[in-house]
């Protein structure tokens, strides 16, 4: 879909991945590291459990379907190598500090007069101008100030992170599609842009209606972990209703409800009736469900109602479950693990795990597909990762012109 396109990739880890999802539409990406190789390429996990530059496993996804070359920034000769792969691109993603490349002659500004249509995408954790947009941030950082840290955690308890990185992955896809929008701008006025991208606005714009919550009621929403909440004045007080429950082999997800909502009531009625059928949940048999509000019910009702479908629950496995809700339009659903994802009929008929081969481990590394489908066009791995210069022979002398002396020279001045 985009193999129209050349992108220079300067980023490190808070923007690699928008490089990948450029990548993994068709553009041709070239990751460009200072020599000896970009600092991401010792973030674990490693390939086998051995600590390398080369065996990165986060470095193998983030720069998938990407060519590769040194070339270092802080050179005279490396700038000017530079500018000539960028007459020859049409976009350019980084996420240095501000003003870092404005200081190398580099900037937005300075790259235009080189390409009037190029297209620079920045990523940095809080954005090119404001008072912040100078400070560093990890992860935990960038979750944290962007408010998705307090909305996660369970109850009466300290604020909890998710266990895998947010802050940079959500700002690098806010700015894959910041950048194909500013390419259909080109396209239509032949005009380039200045992409900004604030990783903490990224994360902020991610947590759904907890602005609003905010903004009508002047209640910050915060973590329920398994449970859901429905604040009530005293003297009834919160009620807590279970919304994730145990199960024979795991977990699963049911909405325990009835009320105003019809779905809501026959659904809560055929999970009573399933565990009467297993001769449990015999004193809630005849509840009516459509009389469950609440707003008023009490916390010991709801309590009553619970344990007895928690009982039953944790003696069927999650594949019974799903098989009996599916029957019987229940609205619950396991909670599945990354062993049974890649296990997944659904994922694997629509062919989203995805071998790529890598000769230079002489082995063959699974990976997450394209989770994008379109008429004319089938997603399918361009290369591996690269290695640290792989295509530096490709591209500077079959592309730029250089000879192989060039080379020799550039390495041993370390521009290259």
């Amino acid at each position: 879909m985009l193999s129209a396109y050349r992108v220079l990739d300067l980023t490190d880890e808070k923007g690699l991945l928008c490089g990948k999802t450029l990548g993994d539409l068709g553009a041709d990406v070239i990751k460009v590291e200072p020599p000896g190789g970009d600092s991401a390429r010792n973030i674990g996990p490693f390939y086998e459990d051995m600590p390398h530059p080369e065996t990165s496993l986060s470095w193998f996804y983030t720069n998938l379907n990407k060519r590769g070359i040194t070339l270092n920034l802080e050179t005279g000769e490396g700038r000017e190598i530079f500018k000539k792969l960028v007459a020859e691109a049409q976009v350019v993603i980084e996420s240095f500090e501000p003003d870092y490349l404005d200081s190398l002659g580099l900037s937005y500004s300075g790259l235009e007069k080189v390409n009037p249509g190029i297209i620079m995408t920045s990523i940095t954790p809080f954005g090119q101008e404001g008072p912040y947009s100078h400070f560093k941030a990890t992860d935990i950082v960038g979750v944290s100030m962007g408010g998705m840290v307090r909305i996660y955690g369970e109850p009466n308890e300290a604020p909890c992170r998710i266990s895998l990185p947010q802050f940079y992955f959500l700002g690098s896809l806010h700015a894959a599609a910041g950048t194909m929008m500013a390419l259909y701008h080109r396209e239509l006025t032949g005009e380039g842009q200045w992409v900004d991208i604030s990783c903490q606005e990224a994360v902020a714009k991610s947590l759904m209606d907890v602005s609003s919550w905010w903004d009508l009621n002047k209640v910050n929403i915060k973590g329920t972990g398994s449970w859901v909440f429905t604040p009530r004045p005293e003297p009834l007080g919160d009620l807590h209703i279970r919304r994730v429950w145990e199960c024979k082999d795991g977990h699963v997800v049911f909405v325990f409800a009835g009320g105003a909502a019809p779905g809501m009531v026959a659904s809560s009625k055929a999970l009573v009736e399933l565990a009467n059928e297993n001769g449990m949940a015999l004193e809630i048999k005849d509840y009516d469900w459509s009389k469950w509000d609440a707003s008023s019910v009490s916390q010991e009702e709801a309590d009553r109602l619970m344990k007895p479908i928690a009982d039953f629950l944790k003696t069927k496995t999650k594949t019974e479950l799903l098989k009996e809700a599916l029957k019987r339009s229940i609205l619950l659903a396991p909670i599945q693990h990354i062993g049974e994802l890649v296990q997944s009929p659904q994922l694997k008929h629509r062919g989203f795990w995805i071998d790529v081969e890598h000769s230079e481990l002489q082995s063959t590394i699974t990976y997450p597909g394209c989770p994008i489908k379109m008429t004319d066009f089938s997603y399918r791995p361009q290369r591996h990762a690269p290695l640290i210069g792989e295509h530096n022979e490709e591209i500077y002398m079959a592309e730029l012109g250089l000879s192989k002396e060039d080379l020799i020279l550039l390495r041993a001045q370390g521009v290259i």
